[in-house]
Formats: C-alpha cells, sequence, structure tokens
C-alpha cells in the first residue's frame, strides 16, 4: 500500500500535474485535428521529455495519448472526418446522431465512455503488470527471442488487412535494424564508411520522422478541401449518460475487456480494438438494424474499448520491452533514454517510477472528463485552424527535437530519410507499425539469438527443450507455416463422386 501511496503522492505534485496538464491541451489539440494522430503527438512530445524526471516524462505521454484518442472523436461527430484511426470505425454512427440532433448525446458519450475504458484500462495494467513481472523473471533469453518473434509475427498478420505487405514492411524494418554496430561481437555493418551510422540510426528520430514527417509530407501532396462543421448548438452533453451506462452496462464491460486484449497484442492498437468492438457489439445487439443509423449502442461498445486498449498496450511494453502499439514504440525509446531499461527487473529496480505510471494513468482519465468537456465546447475554434498553418510549424518541432536528441545534424537527416520512407510506404499501403515494431524489436532478438546460442554451444533444438519457450517457439513456428498449410490445401483438387 505505502508504493501506491508514494505514487499518488508524486504524480500529484505540481512538477509532474503542472506538465500532464499542458499535455492533455496538447493532446487535445492533435486528436481533434483531423490526420493528427496520437501517435504523432507521442512523438513531438520526445524532445520535451528528453529534460524531465521519469514519472514527469512518462506522464506527460499518457496524458497526451489518452486525451488525443478521445478527441478523435469531436471531428468525427461535428465533420464525419475522425480525428485519429481509432475512432473512424464509429465516425458514421455519431455523425449519424448529430444529423438527429442528438450531437451532445454523442460527443458525451464519446467523452464519458472513452474515461470509463481508460480507467479499466488502468486497472488492468496496475493489476497484470506486478503478476506478469514475478512470472517473466523466470524467462532466458531463450523465452525472449520466441516472445519477440512472437510480437513481430502478431504485428505482421494483424496491423495490415493484406499479411503479405505487413511482413514486407517488418522485413524492412528489421534491415534498418541491421545497420550499425553489432551488439555481440561489435562488428560494424550497412554503415558505408560512415562513423555516424556506427550507433544506427537513432529509434527517436526514426520515430520523429515516421509519424510527424510523413503526415507532413501527406498534407502537401493531398489536398483535403473545405470542410462544413454540423451546425448545431451544443447543450448539455452529461445529460443522458447515466441511462446510456445503465442500459449498455454490459456492452461497456465488453469493450473495455475487448480493448484491453487487443491492446495487448503487439501491433493491434486502439483502432483495431475500436472495430472490433464495434463489430462484436453489433453481432450481439438487440437492435442490430438501428447500427449505423445513429444508435447509441455502437458508441458505448467502441468508445470503452479504444481507450481501454492504451492500458492494455503498456502490459507487454513494460513487462517485456515489447511494444503493443506504435505509442509505446516510442515510450519504449523514451525509457531506454532515462534508464530505464523495460522488463520485469524495472519492477524491483525502479518501483516508483511503475507505480506512478498507474497512478498517472488513474489521475489522466479523470482529468479527461472536464478537459473533454472543454474541448467539445471550444470545438469550432479548434477544428477552423488552418492547416497550411499547422504543418510547417510542426515540421520546425520535428527538427529542433531531432537536432536536440543527439545535438547532430545526423538526427535530422535520419528523420527527414524516414518521413520519406513512411510516406512512400503508406501510398503503397504498406502498414507503418510492423516496421517500427522491428526496429524496435530487431536487437532484442538478434541479441536474445546469439547469447542462446553461445549458451547452448550452438544447439538450435535448445529452443524448444524448456517448457515456457518450447511453447512459445512451437505457437511461433505454426503461425509462420500456417498460410502455407491453408494455401497447399486450397489448391488440392476436389474429387468428384465417381471417384469415390
Amino acid at each position: 500500500m505505502e508504493p501506491i501511496l508514494n505514487a499518488l503522492w508524486l504524480v500529484l505534485q505540481p512538477s509532474t500535474m503542472w506538465p500532464m496538464l499542458v499535455a492533455s491541451l496538447f493532446g487535445l489539440f492533435f486528436g481533434a485535428i483531423p490526420g493528427l494522430t496520437a501517435t504523432m503527438a507521442t512523438a513531438l512530445l520526445i524532445p520535451v521529455t528528453f529534460f524531465m524526471e521519469p514519472v514527469p516524462a512518462l506522464s506527460m505521454i499518457i496524458a497526451a495519448t489518452a486525451m488525443a484518442i478521445f478527441a478523435g472523436d469531436v471531428p468525427g461527430c461535428l465533420l464525419r472526418i475522425p480525428g485519429t484511426p481509432a475512432s473512424a470505425a464509429y465516425t458514421d454512427e455519431a455523425y449519424a446522431m448529430t444529423r438527429k440532433g442528438n450531437a451532445e448525446l454523442a460527443l458525451g458519450a464519446c467523452l464519458v465512455f472513452s474515461a470509463i475504458g481508460g480507467i479499466f484500462g488502468a486497472m488492468a495494467l496496475a493489476v497484470a503488470s506486478p503478476a506478469l513481472a514475478e512470472f517473466a523473471l523466470m524467462f532466458s533469453s531463450i523465452e525472449y527471442f520466441w516472445l519477440a518473434c512472437l510480437g513481430l509475427t502478431c504485428a505482421a498478420v494483424v496491423a495490415s488487412g493484406a499479411p503479405l505487405k505487413g511482413l514486407i514492411s517488418l522485413c524492412l524494418g528489421l534491415i534498418f535494424a541491421m545497420i550499425g554496430t553489432d551488439g555481440i561481437h561489435g562488428q560494424p555493418r550497412f554503415t558505408f564508411g560512415s562513423t555516424e551510422l556506427m550507433g544506427g540510426l537513432g529509434l527517436v528520430p526514426a520515430l520523429v520522422g515516421v509519424y510527424a514527417v510523413t503526415e507532413i509530407l501527406r498534407s502537401a501532396t493531398v489536398h483535403l478541401g473545405t470542410t462544413q462543421i454540423a451546425a448545431q448548438k451544443i447543450g448539455s452533453i452529461f445529460k443522458g449518460q447515466w441511462g446510456l451506462l445503465r442500459k449498455y452496462w454490459l456492452n461497456t464491460m465488453r469493450g473495455n475487456v475487448i480493448g484491453v486484449l487487443i491492446g495487448a497484442l503487439p501491433g493491434a492498437g486502439a483502432d483495431i480494438a475500436a472495430w472490433v468492438s464495434y463489430a462484436i457489439g453489433r453481432r450481439f445487439s438487440k437492435e442490430p438494424e438501428k447500427f449505423g443509423t445513429g444508435h447509441p449502442e455502437g458508441l458505448v461498445d467502441a468508445g470503452a474499448a479504444n481507450n481501454a486498449a492504451l492500458g492494455g498496450a503498456w502490459i507487454p511494453a513494460i513487462v517485456f520491452g515489447i511494444p503493443g502499439d506504435s505509442i509505446t514504440a516510442i515510450v519504449i525509446g523514451v525509457l531506454y533514454m532515462k534508464g530505464l531499461n523495460p522488463g520485469p527487473t524495472v519492477f524491483i529496480r525502479s518501483p516508483d517510477v511503475v507505480y506512478g505510471l498507474f497512478a498517472a494513468f488513474f489521475v489522466a482519465n479523470l482529468l479527461m472528463l472536464p478537459l473533454g468537456w472543454l474541448c467539445i465546447k471550444s470545438a469550432r475554434r479548434i477544428l477552423s485552424v488552418p492547416r497550411e498553418v499547422l504543418m510547417p510549424i510542426i515540421l520546425l518541432f520535428c527538427i529542433v527535437g531531432s537536432f536536440a536528441i543527439g545535438n547532430s545534424t545526423f538526427g535530422i537527416m535520419v528523420m527527414l530519410g524516414m518521413g520519406i520512407v513512411g510516406w512512400i510506404m503508406e501510398e503503397n499501403g504498406l502498414p507503418l507499425s510492423p516496421m517500427i515494431l522491428a526496429l524496435v524489436l530487431g536487437p532484442m532478438i538478434e541479441e536474445k539469438f546469439m547469447t542462446s546460442m553461445q549458451k547452448e554451444f550452438g544447439n538450435f533444438f535448445a529452443f524448444f527443450t524448456r517448457p515456457v519457450g518450447g511453447t512459445l517457439g512451437v505457437l511461433t513456428v505454426l503461425i509462420w507455416v500456417a498460410p502455407l498449410v491453408f494455401y497447399v490445401l486450397g489448391r488440392r483438387p476436389v474429387r468428384g463422386g465417381a471417384d469415390v
């Protein structure tokens, strides 16, 4: 109990609360502007957190992402344009409610059930993480190798509708991860004689480039046109929410559980959680014919899931060092930058930081209610900011931040190069998340594989001899060969009745 009280006291200090408040407003703004994602907001916060203590720095990221995921619902309701990908699943539903004159009910439902989902995700994180960390202390390099391989495999399959494109993105990320000095033998690889490349590409500039510069380039090449905000006065957004909670309490709990489970799956994230929860809600609804016509039940299911997924994504990131989504990939970079190596030992070496993160999740989702109300009331002003003014300012922040990380122009070059790569990938339908997860997990896979092979004197079958490691290995290999088996079975000729 004492560590929890100390963590609460740490988070409620002015030195933590003020940065959280500023980050919350920053996240609300980024979430409400279509095209500016929660991941982009997180990437832009990295240079700010570079000079801060771990708890305030990570609390800023938690607050900004929670607010941005919710705020993406606001343009969805008023413009029929999702502010973030996590809001896309129920944008038509929310806008249909606005067209029917129920804008305040729709916006209120998005706010209230996002906060409930976020609190549930924080509870799952606080309960599951210590238990998993205790179990993970028994892991050897073999278990970590297979776990990282399984995470990359799931990311390639889940993060894209086309697994082949996800696989291409993943392989590209592994190639980028190989640039630099070999961590086991100290041999330079793909450096082309450049001393800057001997340290690798640099995770932080690469993340800023992929998630911020890519969006800037897309904005410069795609004409989005002008949008008309739904002309409707927004009254009391909390009116009727208690009735929705009583009527759809089962939907709320189901959305929370789905969000946490999918959030913990590497490469999935809040957007997939929202789509799955919305589809399941429609499947088990007593009134499925009302979905798509402005029915609040869909908002309850998906709204609870997308914010619950945030807490779920932090579970594998903290316990195993494997990011659940693109946001936690950035968080892992921040943890390394602060000297806090993610993994089960962080609960032993820095318990105050870990419990501080749990407390920050609760505080951020409670702050969401008053600040979300303020965002909804200020929606017209926020949505009227011209992108032509916004994007150059964001690019300036990207350049300054990438330079500040290493005090070198090389970081700026990496940021711009990765931004161009990300833009080309998006133009050709390749998902970005598998590449980023491979960039994060690639060094771990190589290190654990080489360490295990040295310990086992080159015996590869030792990877299948340990109970947990062998189970993870068999599961991973089955996922690899399953598509090939299904392909072969699908091409097999069917015998006619005369041959029987």
